[in-house]
């Protein structure tokens, strides 16, 4: 992956929780977060 690859994926990354944010509030962002950690740990349990 080339800088400038990363560089839009992140600000794409970021655009869209900010517009989440801004739209429908931290709920869906703490949730979506519990989930994310729930994955790490699965992943984290098969390797």
């Amino acid at each position: 992956m080339t800088n400038q690859i990363a560089l839009w994926l992140g600000i794409l990354i970021l655009g869209g929780l900010m517009l989440d944010f801004a739209f429908f509030g931290t709920e869906h962002l703490l949730f979506l977060t519990r989930k994310l950690m729930d994955l790490i740990d699965w992943v984290a349990f098969w390797r």
